[in-house]
This record gives C-alpha cells, structure tokens and sequence, in this order.
C-alpha cells in the first residue's frame, strides 16, 4: 500500500508538472502595480494560442480602440496577429451598462479572458493589469518563443481618489513633445488620469499664445544654465493633448502667476511692476515697496534669468493691461484644453503685497470661470476668497489646507516631503535638489493623503500629484531616473486605500517591474530599499 501510494503520489506531481496551461505565478504573485483592491487567485491558467483575437461588444469605436492598444502591446513579443473586433475571440471587452464608473473586473479561466466595466477608463485600465499579468516578456518589441500563459482568477478593482496626477516642469528646462509622450505613456500603465504641464515660469515661457507672440520669441528662447529653451506651437499642445486622452490622461495647463513670471515681464514691460532679478539694480524700489508710479511712466522688460531663485518676479497686479494679459491667456488655452481645468500657479509670489495677491487670484478665478473652467492653484491661493470647483494644492502650507477646506473647496495632495520626484534619493543623488527633503522609495510609498495634514480627511481630497520640477532635470534619462520608481509608488497611494497597501508587498512588486523597465531600457534608481 505504501509503495502504491508514493506511486499515485508521482504521477500527481508528474501530471501538474506537464499540465500545458500552468502558468508561472499566481495573480497573488505576478507583481500587479497599483495593488488592485480585491484579487482571487485560481489553479491553472489559460494559454495563448496563435489565433488570439480579442472581441469588443457592440460597434463602440473607443471600445475597439481600447482593444487596439491591447493588441499593439501583445503582438510583438508573441508574434501573434491578434485581429480586433471580431464576434468571437478568447479576449473580451465589454462595456456594461449602469453608472459610469472606474472600476473594472478581469476575470481570466481556462478557457478565456475578460474584462468589464462601465466606461471606457475602466475598460483601458482592467487592460493595464492584464498585461501585468503577461511573464515580463512580453515587453520585448522582438518575437519570443514561449508559451504564453496568464494565471486563472478574477480582480475587482476601483480607484481611491479620482484624480491621479502627474506634473511635469517644462519650464525650467524646455521638454520635447517626443519625451512628453514617453511620460505619458509610462503615466498610462499605472493608472494615472490628469497630466499637469507647468508651461511657465520665471526662466521659460512653453506655450504659443498668439495674441501676445513675444511670450515665446523672447519668453520661450532660454531656460536653466542658459540653453536654447524652446515652446509648445499650439498645434504641438494639441498633439499632447490628444494623445494623452488616447490614454485616458486629461492635460492641466498651468501658467504660474503673479510670481514666476520674469519669462512673461522679459517679453512685455508693461507687465513689470519693476521687480528685478536677485541681487539686481531695483531704482523702482523704494524702502522695500515698489513704485508704480514711477513705473507706469517708463514700464522696463525684465532681463531673461537663468538661475533656480525664486519669489523675486511678480505681474503688476494694479493694471488693466495685466488682467487683459492674463484673459487673452486663458482664452486661447481654454480653446485648445478640453479638461476641466486650468492651473493659476499661485505660489512664492514673495514681493506680491499680499492685499494685491489676494485680489489678483480672485479675479484671475473669476475669469477662469468665465470660460468654463474651473481653477487649480498651490496651497497659497487659499488664502483669497475661493470660488465654488477651486482646488487647492498642498505642498507646503497646513494651514492654507485647511483654509481650503473651511471654504468647503477640494485640496489635489502634493506634499514636497513625500510626492516631489525632484528631491534627491539621499545626499549621493546626482541630480535634484533637497530643500524639502531627501526621499527614498519607502518614504514616497508610507503615507496616507488622508491622515498625512491635521484637520484633513478624506471627503477633503480631490486626489494625489507627484510634480517633477527640472532645474537640474535635462533629459528623459533624467527623467526616468528621477520618477521611477518613486512615481509608481506615488501612484499606488492615490490608487489603493491605506489598508490595502503594504510596503513589504511593494518591495516585491516593483521589483518585478524593475525586470520589465530592465527590458524596455528605462534608466530607474535602484533603490537599496529593493532586492532587485
């Protein structure tokens, strides 16, 4: 009996061992990123075979769509033709009816895949975690001979916050509209859904307005350490724009003001209230105020500024001509950005007397408004009267956040010590600053919006940002070293509720993920944090 039982025994082993459809880890296992809310793991896994179709329900275009971008993402590497649209196919994609929403469902059998949601979001997303689901070959662009199996199981996921952004400085340093996409397209395979393009500040001027065409022939020719600079056409915007909606990413314009504005007072003087640069000859100062009337006489363009000082530049904040400025500005950008909002900056506005700031940002919210959009603005705006879809960041100032939230206005969380991709790893990092702090993958990764600011909850939160400012950033090598993979962590704090993240967890993640940037040469830190 013994001998019969070790018998029976082997040929179990042997029997698993050669099962075809035995996949090489469990959806427990497969490194998901954002951690979805509610995996069910399965035994065996359904195979891949060179007849792969995907079929989409209905004649929905941005259904097929959806289901386009998951076959450019599995062809290369299988091989396979991977037809799209079909009535029939292993893969499917429906779009179910009921209130639109987020979440998703995949669910994976012996026999088939298929993912369901409300919207079309949901739809791409549940798409991004099938492919997490692939082995790490798939991201090759060449043909791999294996066998393609994926694990049996099913994942219900939704996200925490609704907006899951990430800003990125094109102002400090000019970055082309080819790296944008590059962003974008690593943005998209996370989850996130807002890009914030801070396109102005005191050394670059980054997007064409064609009312006020000196902003970018003066404005946009120089940047950080003195290059060439460069702008957006707005043709070029366009471009971005479109191309992040393919993905589910809507485009936040910013145009910083009333500081961070010596771009804009180097190309129109009559935009300066006099302010020069640090440590510059300041005839227009008188006891530490500035002189407007002096100034109103003889308006004098500010001298372009390369350096990385802030708080020296403000608009004239008493003259109708700036308010005409600043509307023809927003005119132009609400014609070419269909997302809700547009960033007013707002912040380290430092020589701004503080009764002019005030009035500056209510007007300026007013004529946002007046377009039909709503406003965004650093932590400081809270500080004036905010009008009814204001959304204040948080990035310093606790206080400005729960004024924010008196006013019974949203706050987008981007605190400098925990979300800024520009602060440097440790005292070794190469690149960035660390006036904030110096922040390690773990600290990017271990907090909580919700609880991280006194007298703030999560009914208060509109979402998390993780901004990238450039002053020592040039590339998209530096780029990538200085987002990932702090930017994934970033993105499974403003994904997944606290309790269903765990750092232990993500350790063990993002370092399958690091096989797949390994694979698509994306140049990341290799935080010691990490046994990669």
């Amino acid at each position: 009996m013994k001998n019969l039982y070790w018998a029976f025994s082997l040929l179990i082993v042997l029997a698993t061992s050669c099962n075809p459809n035995r996949p090489k880890q469990s959806m427990d296992d497969a490194g998901l990123l954002p951690i979805p809310l509610k995996i069910e793991s399965e035994a065996g896994g359904f195979k891949l075979e060179s007849n792969l179709a995907i079929q989409t329900t209905g004649t929905d275009q941005i259904v097929n769509e959806i289901a386009e971008y998951l076959a450019s993402n599995i062809r290369p590497a299988t091989g396979f033709i991977v037809p799209v649209g079909s009535n029939e196919g292993a893969i499917v994609l429906e779009l179910t009816s009921g209130e639109e929403s987020e979440a998703y469902d995949l669910v994976i059998t012996d026999s088939g895949i298929k993912i369901s949601s409300t919207s079309h979001a949901g739809l791409f997303y549940g798409s991004q975690t099938l492919l997490q689901l692939f082995p790490i070959e798939i991201e090759n662009n060449s043909l791999v001979e294996m066998d393609w199996i994926l694990p049996n199981g099913k994942i219900s996921d939704q996200p925490e916050f609704p907006y899951r952004g990430a800003m990125l400085d094109v102002a400090r340093h000019f970055i082309s509209v080819a790296d944008v996409k590059h962003y974008i397209d690593q943005m998209a395979k996370f989850k996130f859904n807002y890009l914030h393009l801070h396109l102005t500040d005191d050394q670059g001027w980054r997007i064409e307005i064609k009312s006020w065409p000196q902003l970018t022939t003066i404005g946009a020719s120089t940047e950080v350490g003195g290059g060439k600079g460069g702008f957006y056409t707005q043709e070029e915007y366009k471009e971005i724009v479109a191309y992040a909606a393919s993905q589910f990413i809507t485009v936040v314009p910013e145009i910083d003001m009333p500081g961070h504005t010596n771009a804009a007072l180097a190309a129109y003087g009559e935009l300066n209230p006099g302010v020069n640069l640090p440590d510059g000859d300041n005839s227009t100062v008188v006891e530490g105020k500035i002189d407007f009337d002096i100034l109103d006489k003889n308006p004098v363009p500010a001298e372009l500024y390369t350096g990385i000082e802030v708080g020296f530049s403000t608009l004239a904040t008493n003259k109708e001509k700036t308010y005409q400025f600043v509307e023809d500005v927003i005119r132009e950008l609400v014609e070419i950005t269909p997302g809700p909002y547009i960033h007013i900056g707002g912040d380290e506005s430092h020589v701004t007397e503080k009764p002019d700031y005030i009035y500056f940002v209510e007007r300026v919210q007013d004529l946002v408004l007046q377009y039909g959009k709503l406003s965004l603005g650093w932590d400081e705006i809270a500080t004036g009267k905010l009008r009814p879809g204001t959304v204040a960041q948080f990035w310093d100032n606790e206080g400005n956040a729960r004024l924010t939230k008196e006013q019974g206005n949203k706050l987008l969380m981007s605190p400098a010590k925990r979300a800024y991709l520009d602060m440097q790893y440790d005292s070794t990092t190469r690149l960035g600053l660390h006036w904030a702090a110096y922040i390690e993958l773990d600290d990017s990764y271990n907090w909580d919006p919700a609880t991280y600011a006194d007298g703030i909850n999560k009914f208060d939160i509109l979402g998390v940002e993780a901004p990238l400012w450039t002053e020592t950033i040039t590339n998209r090598s530096d780029i990538e070293y200085m987002a990932f993979p702090r930017l994934v962590a970033l993105g499974e704090v403003a994904w997944a509720p606290a309790s269903r993240r765990s750092w232990e967890s993500f350790q063990k993640r993002i370092a399958i993920q690091g096989k797949r940037w390994d694979i698509n040469q994306i140049n990341y830190y290799k935080s010691p944090k990490v046994t990669w």
